[in-house]
This record gives structure tokens, C-alpha cells and sequence, in this order.
């Protein structure tokens, strides 16, 4: 995956992938870390290890095996309601439960499409945590072979007692929940849910 740091540009810029990278070995947790460090660590090792089970296991076969990741580290129905915005308390609880399935649908499936081999990448997490207001900043460190190093932050809210994903910033600027919104709000003038349901149902089918 030598490309990969232009490819998560485009993806994150595009409203593509979520913006993670190729991950290596993660550090061990110390004692009394934050415990917004902790679903980052286990995002990191559920990436690494569809990462090493590669093409061999099929994109459906990564796309399992993460799934269950994505669905404990992130709040896929509040990410999925900050990126529709304003407009999501008109829409029926068939259509709002329709969106938060096709944004988790696509997430999985862009993850397992993109991660699927290991050439030895690596990634830092930084044992200090920011604290913005009520959520928690984890600042992270993609080391890529014959790359400059990049860096990709996790902005997590406590849910129910849980620490959970609700945006991630590439290059410490660029929100993947603020390009969501502007990809989904052209499409929801174009033709409301139903028409954001089938786009996302579309991109999960063909994952870039």
C-alpha cells in the first residue's frame, strides 16, 4: 500500500473512506492511560488484522471481521446525524434507521476494501489526550515506509459510559464529519432521504 497516503487524502477530502491508514504494531496501553486511548487501540489492532489476513480472506471476509470493530469504537447513528445535519428530525425513524445503516455499511466496506495487505506501516498513539468541552482528542502518528509521517486525530464522546469515534481529522484539519455534511446536503436537496439512502447504498456496493 505505498499509495496510500495519497489515497486517504482523496478519500477523506472526496467523503470516501474514513481517513485511517495502514497501521503497524501499536504500543501497549500503560497503566492509567486515558480511556479515549483505548478504543483507538483496539481500532488499530482490528485494522491490522484484516490488514494480515489481506486478499486471501476475500473484501467480504475483512469487511466481517471489521464490522464488528467499527461497530464497538465508533457511534455510527451520531456520526450518521452530524453529517446529515438540521434536517434529520423530519425524516421517519424508517428512513433515519435506513441512513444509519448505509453510513455504517460504508464504512465497513471502504475499510476492508482499503485495507487489505501489510507492507509494514506503522502507527503512534500520543499518551496525552485533549480535552475539547465534553469530547477527547487522540492524537495519532502514521509512520509509512518511504513516506513522510502523517498525522490523524480522533475526536471520541462519552456514550453510555463509552468512549466512541464521532470525527476523525487528517493532517490535524480536515473533518471527515464537515465533508460528509457538504456531500450529503447536495444530495438531500436533490431528493431528500430516499435519495441519500441509495447514494450511500451505492458508494458501500462500490467501495474506493
Amino acid at each position: 500500500m505505498n499509495s496510500f497516503a495519497k489515497t486517504m487524502m482523496a478519500r477523506i477530502t472526496g467523503l470516501a473512506a474514513l481517513g485511517l491508514s495502514v497501521l503497524g504494531a501499536v504500543p501497549a496501553m500503560a497503566q492509567g492511560a486515558d480511556p479515549a486511548i483505548a478504543p483507538i487501540d483496539a481500532l488499530d489492532n482490528g485494522l491490522l488484522g484484516i490488514m494480515k489476513a489481506g486478499k486471501a480472506a476475500g473484501e467480504a471476509g475483512r469487511a466481517q471481521r471489521i464490522g464488528a470493530v467499527i461497530d464497538r469504537v465508533f457511534d455510527i447513528p451520531l456520526m450518521t446525524r452530524l453529517s446529515v445535519g438540521p434536517t434529520w428530525n423530519s425524516y421517519t425513524p424508517r428512513d433515519q434507521a435506513a441512513l444509519v445503516q448505509g453510513f455504517r455499511n460504508l464504512t465497513v466496506a471502504q475499510f476492508a476494501h482499503n485495507f487489505d495487505d501489510y507492507s509494514g506501516e506503522k502507527f503512534t498513539i500520543a499518551p496525552q489526550v485533549e480535552t475539547r468541552g465534553t469530547d477527547k482528542l487522540v492524537r495519532t502518528t502514521l509512520v509509512i515506509p518511504g513516506h513522510a509521517p502523517e498525522q490523524l486525530n480522533y475526536r471520541l464522546r462519552d456514550t453510555g459510559g463509552q468512549w466512541k469515534v464521532i470525527d476523525v481529522f487528517f493532517r490535524n484539519s480536515i473533518s471527515q464529519l464537515a465533508s460528509r455534511h457538504a456531500d450529503f446536503a447536495d444530495t438531500l436537496a436533490k431528493g431528500g432521504a430516499p435519495a441519500l439512502i441509495a447514494h450511500l447504498n451505492k458508494l458501500a456496493a462500490n467501495p474506493e
